[in-house]
């Protein structure tokens, strides 16, 4: 079962001539509606990029269309796995029509965590190692870790 971050509406400014939703859509809809999220919910987003020049960038992504969407779907953004290591987040989503309850398009990131102010890789602070660490635990019977294509690059050692 996966975990709910947030839902979208599809707007008439995302359709192109196709008559369905463009692929630079879904990444958005990805990085706004469910990266965004999660960043929040690990206190690595936007209040932290702000305050403690500390945030995620993401170097690498891929990502599946399985169905097309048109304006006015409505889709809910779900979180299917996660980990990390000492400076790297693995997470992958999903998102599934929410009336018809197809699959739309999943993804599955690698991003590193980055001192703003040197523009370098840093270790994730303890505290938000125990946040995501806390999270994993309380959701890790949730998450599915097959077809994964970022798990090699996490160095858990």
């Amino acid at each position: 079962m996966a975990i709910y971050l947030s839902s979208q509406k599809i707007i008439k400014e995302w359709i192109d001539y196709n008559n369905h939703m463009n692929v630079s859509y879904y990444l958005l809809i990805f990085d706004k509606y469910g990266a965004d999220t999660l960043n929040n919910i690990f206190k690595m987003g936007e209040h932290s990029a702000k305050t403690t020049g500390k945030s995620t960038m993401i170097v690498e992504s891929n990502i599946t269309y399985n169905q097309e969407l048109k304006v006015d779907d409505e889709v809910d953004i779900n979180l299917i796995f996660f980990d990390h290591d000492k400076k790297r987040l693995q997470y992958k989503m999903e998102m599934i029509h929410k009336e018809k309850k197809y699959l739309a398009s999943t993804i599955e990131i690698l991003a590193l965590y980055v001192d703003l102010n040197i523009r370098k890789v840093s270790e994730f602070e303890a505290e938000k190692v125990k946040i995501m660490d806390d999270y994993i635990k309380k959701n890790s019977s949730n998450f599915k870790s097959e077809n994964l294509k970022f798990s090699n690059k996490l160095k858990k050692n």
